[in-house]
């Protein structure tokens, strides 16, 4: 294999501008396939981005011979079921996150890529950006000595179209989705702290409804801990007054504190003894680049992908564990 030829199953709102159009930026890689089950939709999108082939059936995108590398877009209901197939079909795989909709699926997902020889990656793209490397390198030089907590914080208010009582978006419905807003965001936070500082071996939580707008959990609350004896809480409620929006999370150490946040590009504050700093890191336009190139350059083996089914697997245990989805 000496380019990468993708094909996108799903071809949503994620792929417009966050990967979509990353895979024909980075050398030795093309994008030349979409489906979506709406044919209209596919080839709308493929019209607008240059993409030489498109489908509304899966099957034929895996199996088109000029597709060497399959791109799972989709809901996280469906990861399980195209990972395999892709598998199956011998192309490598990279899937959007949550990885799947429980842990017992992302098992699956990397049993048949190991059965068949393939790489299984995974779009959790904040192990590759500047900013959250930043973070990792304030860690790295002991800037707040030997971490001791991890706090996450996360509150938003309701939004418009989960007042809906129908055609409710389907982040909010478990049996697509795995979870609610919890299971969509949280994945991208424990992943990445994952990443800091290694494996959670113990995470329990409590979680409900509210507000009864939707099937999923609107609030959770949790507690873990990390192999290496770092302890975390975590708290994440959905239904909260819009003055009350606010998303931070604090790593504690010995000799200091980072504060940042995972979804905007409010600046890292660094508090130690040499006072409070402010620093400020860029997001790139298409922000899943950083990662699809290494996923590249892994498949050229011309480098390292660090977030695999592996790392990934790991988010999902935790978050079924908090959930209480797995005993």
């Amino acid at each position: 294999m000496n380019k990468i030829r993708w094909g996108i199953i799903g071809c949503g709102d994620v792929t417009e501008v966050k990967s979509g159009p990353a895979f024909n930026l980075v050398e030795d890689s093309e994008l030349i396939a979409v489906m979506r089950r709406d044919a209209s939709k596919a080839e709308d999108y493929a019209k607008r981005h240059n993409v030489p082939k498109w489908y509304s059936d899966a099957d034929k995108l895996i199996n088109d011979k000029d597709v060497n590398a399959i791109y799972i877009a989709t809901p996280p209901s469906s990861h399980a079921e195209y990972t395999i197939k892709a598998a199956e079909s011998g192309k490598p795989v990279y899937v959007e996150k949550p990885m799947a909709a429980n842990y017992n699926d992302c098992i699956k997902m990397v049993d048949v890529c190991k059965r068949n020889n393939v790489p299984l990656f995974v779009a959790y793209y904040r192990r590759e950006l500047p900013y959250f490397k930043k973070i990792q390198d304030l860690i790295s030089a002991n800037e707040i000595g030997d971490v001791r907590m991890v706090n996450i914080k996360l509150f938003s208010s309701i939004k418009v179209e989960d007042s809906k009582k129908e055609n409710l978006p389907w982040r909010v419905m478990p049996e697509i989705s795995g979870g609610g807003y919890f299971y969509d965001l949280a994945s991208h936070q424990f992943d990445y702290l994952d990443n800091l500082f290694g494996s959670i071996k113990f995470a329990k939580g409590l979680s409900g409804n509210h507000a009864k707008l939707y099937p999923a959990e609107d609030y959770v609350t949790a507690v873990y801990e990390f192999e290496s004896g770092i302890a975390g809480t975590g708290s994440w409620c959905f239904t909260t007054a819009p003055f009350n929006n606010y998303e931070r999370t604090e790593i504690i150490g010995s000799k200091g504190r980072i504060e940042f946040s995972f979804f905007s590009q409010q600046s890292i504050t660094l508090e130690n003894q040499n006072g409070i700093k402010h620093i400020n890191e860029e997001f790139p336009k298409h922000i899943q680049l950083p990662l699809i190139t290494t996923v590249v350059e892994d498949l050229l083996n011309r480098g390292k992908c660090i977030s695999t089914g592996e790392s990934a697997s790991k988010t999902n245990w935790v978050m079924d564990k908090i959930l209480g989805k797995i005993s």
